[in-house]
């Protein structure tokens, strides 16, 4: 009798697809993760026109990758309170989520801008000279954190090999 024992995932976990967005006033950074939702990575930025014209920007990556759930950064204030802009990102993601008709989640986002800065300079890239690079990275962060975040409370189911 083998009594070895494996820890797998519970179906209600398997992957997702969702979109890591990062809300500024000027630029939206968009990332997805890959096939197996372990690793986020950024799409691209949008430079903000209108929300009609955004949103169909958006519906196109949304299609394409089969997006199931909007990973929105929310810009806490340091002391972890919603400030003006959180509350202006908070506004916008409500309309996208029900233009788009996906649900949505909010991520802390205080200082993966800055994050995303940094990223650049160890990679000698000017972040002045790429914010739009910025705002993809930062998407990423945001959805990194959420991708580790809901993996690590991922239940596991604990099975036994046959007898």
């Amino acid at each position: 009798m083998s009594n070895n024992s494996t820890i797998s995932q519970q179906p209600s976990q398997s992957f997702i697809s969702a979109l890591g967005v990062d809300v500024g006033s000027k630029r939206i950074g968009l990332a997805g993760c890959d096939g197996t939702g372990l690793i986020a990575t950024g799409i691209t930025t949008i430079e903000r026109k209108s929300f009609v014209e955004d949103v169909e920007k958006i519906q196109q990556i949304v299609n394409e990758r089969q997006v199931q759930i909007l990973i929105v950064g929310l810009p806490y204030s340091m002391d972890g309170s919603i400030g003006f802009q959180a509350r202006h990102v908070q506004k916008f993601a409500a309309r996208l989520a029900a233009a788009l008709k996906l649900p949505w989640e909010y991520m802390d986002e205080r200082l993966t801008s800055y994050q995303a800065q940094q990223l650049l300079i160890a990679e000698n890239r000017s972040p002045s000279r790429n914010k739009g690079l910025i705002d993809r990275k930062a998407a990423a962060l945001i959805l990194q954190q959420w991708l580790d975040a809901r993996r690590s409370s991922a239940p596991k189911l604990v099975t036994f090999a046959d007898e």
